[in-house]
């Protein structure tokens, strides 16, 4: 891909972000600028909110992880604008890859791949690999556009989630709000549309590896690469460490128990005297606790495009419905699932790790 060559100047002209409300070009500027400057800005994706900073500049990328919270070695991924070139940021684009960012991008799939030795490893924990997306929506476009510009065409952003680490990710921009109050500056563009973060697939080891189920399935793919990519089950010694992907991950603040519907009826039942518990279940399956006192029953989405959708905004909500625990029917386990699967297991996982202690 070309690099893109301009006079340095920031600025957008009018029409780039007409559509984009209710986001001003005043505002995709100066939150460029903030960027540049090596500060922070939270702005929208298609997936969740991002916490961004200059992926070139190592004190930018520290002030996302102290912000955050993050383990240094814990490593971010780097957003991209469309026209940005991929290839500036790491070793090699193999054939493999241009044929995902053909297929995929502007869109949820992140690429894992040798980085460029002119990159900081600040980015990667500390590893010799990159992630690297191009997100879809409008907003982050406008920004990431805006900043390339500043940079010649190779400005990248990094952005983990926008929230405290290990807790729920944001899929609005009062979400951010709500973690960092105003310490933050904020671009808001509306919920996210598809509400769970990005596929991540692993390019760095010679064959295609997915390393956190999302939006792009392993079908989908499969069916541009010729061949299926490994999945993860806990074997792959050599994986390289990606964002999200830690065991206890995404978890809200309340006590969260995943368990199929069987084994949540002995914990409805059990509940002491006065004990108000959310239930998050198939409504043919809920049967009388869906009326039953103390019981905060949200009838389940059936459709897992749905329930990604809906399931931060949803963990977020019952935080704030003075519950005492939060008990959440176990998914079908197909591959349809596996990415709602997947948030619903690490969060579930964080208060495993907890009684165990």
């Amino acid at each position: 891909m070309p690099d893109r060559q301009n006079s340095g100047q920031a600025g957008l002209p009018q029409e780039a972000v007409a559509n984009v409300l209710p986001v001003t070009v005043a505002q995709i500027e100066h939150a460029a600028a903030l960027l540049d400057a090596g500060g922070l800005v939270a702005f929208p994706t298609e997936t969740v909110y991002g916490l961004g900073g200059d992926a070139q500049n190592p004190d930018a990328v520290a002030r996302i992880y102290a912000a955050k919270g993050r383990p240094a070695n814990h490593p971010v991924i780097v957003h991209l604008a469309p026209q940005g070139d991929p290839g500036y940021w790491v070793e090699q684009l193999p054939q493999e890859a241009q044929r995902l960012i053909d297929a995929f991008w502007p869109g949820p799939l992140t690429l894992i791949l040798k980085r460029a030795a002119r990159i900081p490893a600040a980015v990667s924990g500390g590893q010799d690999s990159v992630g690297l997306r191009c997100p879809s929506h409008p907003v982050a476009q406008a920004l990431l556009e805006a900043f390339s510009a500043l940079r010649s065409g190779h400005g990248g952003v990094a952005a983990p989630s926008a929230n405290r680490f290990g807790h729920v990710s944001p899929t609005t921009a009062q979400h951010v709000r709500d973690e960092f109050g105003t310490a933050i500056h904020v671009l808001d563009g509306g919920a996210s549309d598809v509400g769970i973060e990005s596929t991540i697939l692993d390019l760095s080891r010679g064959f295609p590896a997915l390393l956190r189920p999302g939006r792009v399935t392993p079908q989908e793919i499969a069916d541009v690469l010729g061949e299926a990519p490994r999945l993860p089950d806990g074997s792959d010694a050599t994986a390289p460490r990606a964002s999200g992907t830690l065991k206890a991950h995404y978890a809200p603040r309340t006590p969260l128990a995943l368990l199929p519907f069987n084994a949540l009826e002995p914990l409805l039942a059990g509940r002491a005297a006065g004990e108000r518990v959310a239930l998050v279940a198939r409504a043919s399956r809920a049967g009388q606790w869906a009326d039953a006192e103390g019981v905060h029953f949200i009838a389940a989405p059936e459709d897992p495009h749905v329930y990604a959708r809906e399931l931060y905004g949803l963990l977020r909500a019952l935080d704030r419905a003075n519950v005492a625990r939060i008990l959440i029917e176990k998914l079908p386990d197909t591959i349809e699932w596996i990415a709602v699967n997947d948030r619903l297991g690490r969060a579930a996982a964080a208060f495993e790790a907890q009684s165990q202690t």
